[in-house]
């Protein structure tokens, strides 16, 4: 199982687009938005993926509410379930804890993963190139003893994606 994790795109649409078209040619089965999404346009995005989504409220999307109900966007912290694999989904990285298998956060635009006491943490990272020229995502692939995360990012003024690997063993 392969899922599609991004965060903090902003006014980008351009780029949200970008990351969604690599996370599909990647195979992502599922996408999930770590919040700020900002405009309507990028809900409409998630949603023409045609792929299954969610996304949480970030501290800049007051600007949707209003439309919120038209797609599958949360409050923070968004728990559910994906196979047999539970998620915690925030955009403030408040409710950090390993109550869950994973947990996706986003707000601080720097890409980290860790695996702590058998919970994986990610943060993709951001999609609007705001703190620095790169466009980021990643992708989680879940095997039967293996989380594999892909971090891809690439400049603004590049078309090619570079990736990096990590993988932990689940216990």
């Amino acid at each position: 199982m392969k899922i599609g994790i991004l965060s903090d795109s902003h006014l980008k649409t351009s780029y949200q687009n970008d990351v969604i078209k690599l996370l599909k040619e990647q195979e992502a089965s599922y996408l999930i938005h770590a919040g700020d999404i900002c405009v309507e346009e990028n809900l409409k995005t998630l949603q023409d993926s045609n792929l299954p989504y969610v996304c949480v409220f970030g501290n800049n999307d007051m600007p949707i509410i209003g439309v919120a109900s038209k797609y599958n966007i949360k409050k923070e912290p968004y728990y559910f379930k994906i196979k047999d694999h539970t998620f915690k989904l925030m955009h403030l990285p408040y409710y950090l804890s390993g109550d869950t298998d994973i947990v996706i956060s986003g707000h601080t635009h720097t890409f980290k993963v860790e695996f702590i006491n058998n919970t994986l943490f990610i943060n993709p990272g951001e999609t609007c190139a705001r703190k620095k020229p790169l466009i980021e995502c990643a992708l989680l692939e879940i095997n039967q003893n293996k989380y594999i995360i892909s971090y891809y990012y690439k400049d603004i003024n590049s078309n090619k994606w570079e990736v990096k690997n990590f993988e932990y063993d689940k216990q």
